[in-house]
């Protein structure tokens, strides 16, 4: 990358069961390991769900993006992310699911849309290749 356009720094103290905060001070939250990993499930959030929501909003910004150039309407569209920790070739990885509901547009425009936000969204290109992604257009519900 030759010229950043913005750049966020966040601090962690005590890993899974401590405390992130961002440089601003407007992000400030306990972490709690889930029972999934052994921890008590307490009251705090962890890295998976960090990640997962600053790739949702990433990547709804990424299909705003893409339809607003087509000049095609997906204001009632929403993007939800999962992120999975698992086993993966001896140690932790992670995986994705991108599930998105774009009500209204007809089911080819929207996978291509999708396809299209997959490509442009910076979470999406960061990860590829290294982390398993599934993108997936889902009816409304």
């Amino acid at each position: 990358m030759t010229n950043a356009l913005y750049s966020a720094t966040s601090t962690a103290w005590g890993g899974r069961d401590g405390r992130v905060a961002s440089s601003d001070n407007r992000l400030d939250l306990q972490l709690s390991m889930p029972k999934g990993l052994g921890g008590d499930d307490g009251p705090g959030t962890n890295p998976e769900q960090l990640f997962a929501t600053g790739y949702a909003a990433c990547f709804h910004s990424a299909l705003k993006a893409v339809a607003r150039g087509r000049k095609i309407d997906v204001k009632d569209s929403a993007v939800s992310v999962t992120v999975s920790l698992g086993q993966a070739d001896g140690g932790l990885g992670l995986s994705t699911r991108i599930e998105a509901q774009v009500p209204g547009l007809d089911r080819a425009v929207a996978q291509e849309l999708l396809a299209a936000a997959h490509e442009m969204c910076p979470y999406s290109r960061a990860t590829r290749g290294n982390v398993p992604a599934e993108v997936v257009l889902v009816d409304e519900e």
